[in-house]
């Protein structure tokens, strides 16, 4: 019996081996046009575990015959990259390809090492593919970020996940000796998250677990498998993920004991305290919003202070953010006026703004009706009148809807007095 994990045996070598990410990758798609035609710049990967960031990364090295060196930025530093740029140098007098550089978790180097590579990059020494989890616009300093393109990797879908699963089981060297039933698939799906690789761990934890030839995964016997053997999750920091999400569900559902739960086992946990604060930073918006605005502010300032203060005293402040979070009322009103303007966008296009609203810098521009008709505010009581500035074709339309929390019921009524029934 092979000693490498099932998620390793199965590591696609081709693109036409590749699961998931069709908007990367598919037919006619940037990466896949990309990597067709032979010429690829520096890129930076941003995803969640377990959808393919390394693979794609050797998938591309081998597809172009490009020499590959891969990094981790949790124990390589400056003298590790600057021996790789000391050998792509040197294949430069051979007419050699410029080598790829794989750096995995990128986010956690530090500035100066991230500035060893500026260089390198710029003159194409080598072309670097980063691979994240966190946002690059946080962590990836500007002069390197705006010399690579970013390219989002997204969960795979049930599809994905499926297909993933009958490929392990046609295609995997052990796996295709033992006849697997899969009767019940709604608990390995739902404990992946949309993560390749810990969908295969889980896969591979069921079917060792049995004895004999034939083998019949259930829901039962997953639940009962994971709970025997929750290290599992531990794998590839794997259990991170459910642990930020118990943290924010937590303070979302306004339980100040579990949220502080949460937090000390992730500082227990060694996990970055700027990653919590930008966390609690995305969630006083997101879950807290209208209904306590200063919730967003004394986030902002938990997260410049976590940034000038180390552990273990960034403990205190977050504790002191996560608490105030956790106890204020809370509203997405915020959030879901966004997501349901977005949509409607995608919906209807590039709508014309209305003539009054428009600027008009030029004599042209005024002559054909540009501002004309604008109500200026403050020249009314009360610094308001009534106008149209939504385009004409949803000129009714709602997205901001106040919830029911003192803060929003005082909005409400504010907008009922300026805007009558709209409201």
């Amino acid at each position: 019996m092979s000693n490498q994990p099932l998620a390793e045996r199965l590591r696609p070598k081709t693109l036409d081996d590749y699961i998931g990410q069709e908007h990367l990758v598919g037919k006619n798609a940037v990466l896949r046009k990309m990597i067709e035609s032979g010429n690829i710049s520096s890129f930076i990967l941003w995803g969640p575990p377990g959808v393919g960031k390394t693979t794609l990364a050797k998938i591309i090295a081998n597809t172009l015959n490009r020499p590959f060196h891969i990094l981790s930025a949790i124990n390589s530093g400056v003298k590790d990259i600057r021996d790789v740029i000391d050998k792509a140098k040197k294949h430069q007098f051979f007419n050699k390809p410029n080598p790829i550089l794989f750096i995995d978790e990128i986010h956690r180097f530090s500035k100066s090492q991230q500035d060893s590579l500026l260089g390198a990059v710029e003159d194409g020494t080598i072309t670097l593919i980063g691979a994240t989890t966190e946002n690059p616009s946080f962590e990836v300093i500007s002069p390197l970020l705006s010399r690579c393109q970013v390219y989002i990797l997204e969960p795979l879908d049930k599809a994905g996940l499926l297909k993933l699963i009958d490929t392990a089981l046609t295609k995997d060297t052990e796996l295709k000796t033992r006849k697997i039933t899969i009767t019940e698939d709604q608990a390995m799906l739902r404990f992946s998250g949309g993560d390749a690789r810990k969908l295969l761990n889980v896969l591979e934890l069921v079917v060792k677990a049995e004895d004999g030839e034939t083998v019949e995964i259930t829901n039962k016997k997953v639940l009962d498998r994971l709970q025997n053997n929750l290290a599992i999750y531990d794998k590839q920091g794997e259990m991170h993920y459910d642990i930020i999400s118990a943290f924010i569900k937590s303070i979302r559902g306004s339980d100040p004991d579990a949220a502080v739960y949460w937090l000390a086992r992730m500082l227990e946990g060694g996990e970055d305290v700027k990653f919590i604060a930008r966390r609690l930073l995305i969630l006083s918006a997101e879950d807290v919003g209208l209904a306590n605005p200063n919730a967003l502010l004394l986030a902002q300032s938990t997260f410049d202070a976590v940034h000038k203060i180390g552990i273990p005293e960034a403990r205190i402040i977050l504790s002191e953010c996560t608490i105030y979070l956790a106890t204020s009322p809370k509203s997405n009103s915020a959030y879901e006026a966004i997501d349901e303007a977005i949509a409607l966008v995608k919906r209807t296009g590039d709508l014309p703004v209305p003539l009054h609203i428009r600027n008009a810098p030029t004599k042209l521009m005024k002559e054909i009706g540009y501002g004309k008709e604008y109500k200026y505010a403050h020249s009314y009581e009360g610094n308001f009148v009534e106008q149209d500035f939504l385009p004409m074709k949803i000129k009714k339309e709602r997205f901001y809807h106040p919830q029911n929390n003192q803060t929003e019921i005082k909005i409400l009524e504010r907008l009922k007095r300026w805007w009558g029934e709209r409201f």
